[in-house]
């Protein structure tokens, strides 16, 4: 199993679309909300997925597919500069 921290960004049209639930229900990931800002315009979240690579890898390809924005935090944990809309 793997953790992987990423954010996602969502454009109005996607902001009360059930991309998370989605996630969980379709993918064999578990998600963790870390942090998020949603607003009627658009939101952010980050969050941990846990699960295999592979599975990770589907339901984030599939996150992008569906018109979010995805950015991998692994590498940028304390970057603050990312966690702004």
């Amino acid at each position: 199993m793997s953790v992987k921290r990423v954010k996602f960004t969502f454009p109005t049209n996607l902001v009360t679309e059930p991309i998370i639930y989605s996630i969980t229900k379709n993918f064999n990931v578990i998600t963790n909300i870390r942090r998020a800002d949603v607003r009627p315009e658009m939101g952010w979240v980050i969050l941990d997925i846990d699960g295999s690579e592979e599975e990770i890898a589907k339901c984030l390809e599939w996150t992008r597919t569906s018109g979010v924005t995805v950015d991998d935090l692994n590498d940028n944990a304390n970057d603050e500069s990312l966690v702004e809309g």
